[in-house]
């Protein structure tokens, strides 16, 4: 999720200095996805905090990135591919989009 919200963030920099004529649909989705990632940041946040979790962005040598989970003491590195990273936020912003969509279609 820090990633999509980052992603985002710069995308919405991008459109609003951009030569779009017309902007306003663009950045409506942007926020609409970004209220979304960070809503649920907020609450992946209050749920590691109360379960005593930790996951730490370690090292990222270009193909992979390691991160580092701890619970109840015990600590797991993990590497994931950063081409899989990337997919499964391309995927996930996809799901932000569609929130924000589904979020218009309700209140019509």
């Amino acid at each position: 999720m820090p990633m999509i919200i980052k992603i985002l963030e710069r995308d919405r920099g991008e459109i609003e200095i951009g030569s779009f004529k017309l902007k306003k649909p663009y950045l409506d989705m942007i926020e609409g996805a970004l209220k979304a990632a960070r809503n649920e940041m907020k609450q992946t946040t209050i749920y590691l905090k109360r379960n005593n979790m930790n996951v730490i962005k370690r090292l990222n040598d270009g193909t992979f990135t390691e991160y580092l989970f701890q619970y109840k003491g015990y600590e797991n590195h993990r590497k994931y591919l950063n081409i899989r990273l990337r997919n499964r936020t391309e995927e996930l912003m996809g799901v932000y989009f569609v929130k924000y969509t589904e979020g218009l279609l309700v209140h019509e």
